[in-house]
């Protein structure tokens, strides 16, 4: 068989092309108008080689006269490449795909080339003498015509794909050079073949095959088809944030607007770059070891990494996050994001300023409602003080009475000895308690304002917490369940005080979810997470309301009306957050009940 060997290869080639086609088909997006137009390429790179191979059929099985007629119908195809390649260039650039009506003068010769080759026996404007074998070829003056125009719709649609990849400078830059490059290679093939080289019309098209790796390569490994839209940019530039994306070689490769205004840097300057030989240094303070630690980390692990900075000469203040790109579990590259938190420091420094007299506000607030509380938890054991003096009164009489007596037997000495010792044991508890108490009163309300950081344990927090708020959960009939997922002797660092208060409110605004309702339940959960302390307060009361949740923490706001300032909760969270520097949360259902946690780092 004539021309088998192209056969088989133009075969494969095909088979390559179904299967990308296919991927995209089935992995790209139905509105994306690049994967339209690079599905439109596909099938013309497609209809291509099977016209060939039908030709090559038609030679060896019919007649060899009727390969002229096969191939002007394979023109239609070869005409319409250059014309999908600069649909796929002009959306590469523009991110959008909006018809225009000039986009119809690109069909004009095509056209043209289509009614000329379909009649051509009547005029050979195309061929004059046609054969397989380009050297053997007479072409038509029209022949020039067409090529001129294919040739240069090719070289527009290079120049745009390489003005684009210069003007993204990112990771797009492999995909559009990848397309390029495996464009050329049967464009340059043709050319030679129409020039220098003794060649045939199958050998073009053969050179599919590379460009069918390229094309994949750019699909697959570098997710061509997935191309951000136009807006994507506008909205990256207008954001307060900062970022720098780094290919992953570390060589920069974009940054948007707000980066080139807060550190004075131009792109212009900054792409292609070592990220490594930009001096940070008289621009930000911060750790520069852990930014270039983190950049490497976040090349070899799916995660972010985060590390504080501020800007030289100003107060701007940034969280800086760095972390990779990862696409089918390999890393292209490596984003490094610039979050401003100047207004979160000055907001904190402001409550940081305040806090003083607003947790004293708040504490005296409270110590009114803790001395009903402290008179019933001292009464309770004096009474009981009381009556053991009275148990001990009757035995010493009991026992002085008995010296003398010599029906008392000395095994009766041991029993009055042994019931004198259960009181005093009571006594001890009692004192025990007593000393408890004002301990933790003492930590409330004499010491308001010393803020000096001690280490406590997680049990001495809840022993405090329980003994302050026993009287005002008796009353309310509600039982308050600690439940330690922890070993309880683990400490932490910061003010007890403002701790204890903190928990207090959280189980005060519990009991009163419970609008009076008695025999009901409170859980007090403390967990680790993270290698963080939570300490959780949970009843299944009423529930916040959805239209306050989100103004929680951030303002005077309460459920309680004329009963609540809105204090509680405003400097719970600014307690934790400037003390302690944890944080605060919650989860909650109407009607179901709520969750307050609160999140410690662990010293």
């Amino acid at each position: 068989m004539q021309h088998l060997g192209y056969f088989i290869t133009l075969g494969i080639t095909v088979l390559a092309e179904l299967i990308i086609f296919y991927y995209i088909r089935k992995r790209g997006s139905k509105r994306n108008p690049l994967v339209t137009a690079f599905k439109l390429t596909m099938t013309c790179m497609m209809l291509w080689c099977i016209g060939l191979m039908v030709q090559i059929l038609v030679i060896n099985f019919i007649s060899p006269d009727l390969a002229m007629y096969v191939d002007y119908f394979i023109y239609l195809p070869v005409v319409l490449t250059p014309v999908s390649l600069f649909f796929i260039a002009y959306i590469f650039r523009n991110k959008e795909f909006k018809f225009k009506k000039w986009f119809l003068l690109l069909f004009i010769i095509p056209i043209i080339t289509m009614l000329l080759l379909w009649t051509n026996d009547f005029h050979h404007l195309f061929y004059k003498y046609y054969s397989v074998n380009t050297v053997e070829t007479t072409f038509g003056p029209y022949f020039y015509v067409h090529s001129i125009y294919t040739y240069g719709l090719f070289a527009i649609d290079m120049i745009l794909l390489l003005m684009t990849s210069v003007k993204n400078s990112s990771f797009f830059s492999k995909q559009s050079l990848l397309i390029i490059t495996g464009t050329m290679f049967p464009l340059i093939v043709n050319i030679l073949g129409m020039t220098v080289m003794d060649t045939n019309i199958y050998v073009t098209p053969i050179f599919f095959i590379i460009t069918i790796l390229f094309f994949g390569v750019a699909i697959l490994r570098y997710n061509f088809l997935n191309i951000s839209p136009i807006a994507l940019k506008r909205v990256v530039d207008q954001m307060s944030d900062c970022y720098l994306v780094l290919n992953q070689d570390f060589v920069i490769s974009d940054c948007n607007k707000p980066f080139e205004n807060t550190f004075n840097l131009y792109k212009k300057d900054l792409i292609g770059k070592y990220i490594f030989d930009i001096d940070f240094s008289n621009r930000l303070i911060s750790d520069s070891n852990k930014f270039q630690d983190y950049m490497l980390e976040a090349k070899q692990l799916k995660k972010i990494y985060k590390l504080e900075a501020s800007l030289v000469g100003s107060e701007k203040y940034f969280n800086i996050e760095i972390s990779g790109i990862y696409e089918d579990g390999q890393c292209i590259g490596i984003l490094i994001l610039f979050k401003d938190i100047t207004q979160h420091i000055l907001d904190m420094q402001t409550l940081e300023k305040n806090q003083n007299t607003l947790l004293e506000r708040e504490r005296l607030a409270s110590l009114g409602q803790m001395v009903g509380g402290i008179a019933h938890n001292l009464k309770t054991p004096i009474m009981s003080i009381a009556g053991a003096a009275d148990g001990l009164e009757d035995l010493i009489t009991e026992y002085d009475k008995s010296i003398d007596d010599p029906e008392v037997t000395k095994e009766d000495h041991h029993a009055i000895a042994n019931d004198m010792s259960k009181w005093i044991s009571k006594i001890r508890t009692y004192d025990s308690y007593m000393s408890d108490v004002i301990t933790a009163v003492k930590g409330q309300a004499v010491n308001m304002n010393d803020d000096k950081p001690i280490l406590f344990t997680i049990k001495e927090l809840l022993n405090r917490v329980n003994i302050l708020m026993k009287h005002e959960l008796k009353n309310a009939l509600v039982t308050l369940n600690i439940d330690y997922k922890i070993d309880s002797s683990i400490s932490l660092l910061g003010n007890i005080n403002s701790l204890v208060q903190v928990i207090n409110n959280l189980i005060s605004n519990a009991i009163q979810a419970y609008n009076g309702k008695p025999n009901q339940t409170i859980d007090l959960i403390v967990d680790e997470k993270d290698n963080n302390i939570v300490i959780s307060v949970v009843d299944y009361g009423s529930g916040i309301p959805k239209e306050i949740q989100d103004k929680l923490f951030s303002q005077m706001i309460t459920t309680k009306g004329q009963n609540g300032t809105g204090l509680g909760l405003f400097m719970s969270y600014s307690t934790i957050k400037g003390h302690f520097k944890g944080d605060m949360n919650f989860e909650s259902q109407v009607g179901k009940g709520t969750k307050f946690n609160i999140v410690l780092p662990r010293k």
